[in-house]
């Protein structure tokens, strides 16, 4: 589902370049989920914002269902991230001037795929059924994810991107949210690739990795194995 192969990015600072990724090569299976883990500035959004196709690597390759991005322009990679991926984001970016049904249907409207059976079941399971009328606003902060979840599954996209997508709730309201995103992404047949500082939450998907000094490498019960994955 997912292939990365050689992936470099520096972004330019007042000292000259500063390398972010030096070379990251990674791999996920359809159907499968991973935890990309590491320290702050340690790159990890960087490489989830290369995967959606929010911007271009320096050299490499990404490849998401066959499909190459690396190279893609502009509206090339728009038309990408309406139809094949979908991110979810820690502060929710939902629409404000939306009511919920609207926010969950969007992306899919987007992309020409709406499915309002689907979408109902995913207000259902969500438990946002009887709050489909109301805005961003008048919700908190576990239900806004929680929209957040459904308006990226919605789509039913073969990849899931999420970055920190429990991080403004807490560990309860995470827990709820995180079972709720994998009973779900498995429903969709989609891949999930999730960023995360949370060990525990890492553990719950099905293989763990850590992006270190520009690279990928295992993550085996908390210690770095030190091999490229």
């Amino acid at each position: 589902m997912l292939d990365i192969q050689n992936l470099k990015k520096a972004y330019t600072g007042p000292q000259g370049q500063i390398p972010v990724l030096d070379g990251v090569s990674l791999r996920l299976e359809a159907g499968h989920s991973l935890a990309l883990m590491g320290e702050s500035g340690s790159g990890k959004s960087t490489l989830l914002h290369l995967v959606a196709g929010l911007d271009q690597a320096d050299s490499g390759e990404i490849h998401v269902a066959g499909q190459s991005i690396a190279g893609l322009g502009e509206s090339a990679r728009a038309a990408f991230r309406r139809s094949e991926v979908a991110v979810i984001f820690q502060q929710f970016n939902l629409i404000p001037s939306l009511r919920v049904a609207d926010n969950l249907a969007f992306q899919a409207r987007l992309a020409g795929r709406v499915d309002d059976v689907w979408l109902d079941r995913l207000a259902q399971q969500l438990g946002l059924s009887e709050l489909l009328q109301r805005y961003p606003e008048q919700l908190s902060g576990g239900q806004q994810q929680r929209v957040a979840v459904g308006r990226a599954l919605a789509l039913r996209p073969p990849l899931i991107l999420a970055d920190e997508p429990t991080g403004n709730l807490d560990e309860s309201s995470a827990d709820e949210v995180m079972t709720l995103l994998l009973d779900l992404v498995q429903q969709a047949g989609a891949s999930l690739l999730m960023v995360t500082h949370s060990a525990r939450l890492a553990a719950r998907l099905d293989r763990q990795v850590v992006l270190k000094s520009g690279l990928v490498h295992g993550y085996i019960d908390g210690i770095i194995d030190g091999s490229d994955v």
